[in-house]
């Protein structure tokens, strides 16, 4: 008990760290954005439903998270900088440890990411990631529509 308990305490702080830095990404440049995010989401699914809900309710989810999320769809920018990250922290952890199977784990975790990068998620331009963020906003609204009138029944 204790110890699912001091885990979630650490996957609330793991997320807090990972917003702060992903919000450090939206004002500079050098700071990959939706990487620290989605490691944001992951903490705080794992970590308490409350932040996970009041995470998935905030702007920064909408606008940088929740269309990748909804559609499985990113433009090429934002696949190119998610993947350039995370290839960079895996190859520096492959130079750390040097170890040789550890090594070769990771080779096989960069393919496996590539291919479902490659054959999992659509690569879109600009204006059609645009125009399926406003899609998800439109259904939104209309379900919530839909509660109004169910709750005044």
């Amino acid at each position: 008990m204790l110890k699912s308990k001091i885990l979630r305490i650490i996957c609330i702080i793991l997320g807090f760290i990972c917003l702060g830095i992903g919000v450090l990404g939206i004002i500079l440049p050098i700071l990959p954005t939706t990487p620290f995010l989605l490691l944001t989401s992951f903490f705080f699914m794992k970590g308490s439903k409350r932040f996970n809900d009041w995470f998935l309710s905030s702007k920064i989810y909408k606008k940088y998270l929740e269309n990748f999320s909804k559609n499985k769809v990113m433009t090429i920018y934002g696949e190119l900088i998610l993947l350039s990250f995370v290839s960079l922290m895996i190859i520096m952890t492959m130079f750390i440890v040097n170890n040789l199977t550890v090594s070769i784990i990771l080779m096989i975790l960069v393919i496996l990411k590539y291919t479902y990068f490659i054959f999992k998620i659509k690569t879109v331009d600009k204006k059609t990631y645009l125009k399926l963020r406003k899609n998800i906003d439109i259904e939104k609204e209309k379900l919530s529509k839909n509660k109004v009138v169910i709750d005044e029944e």
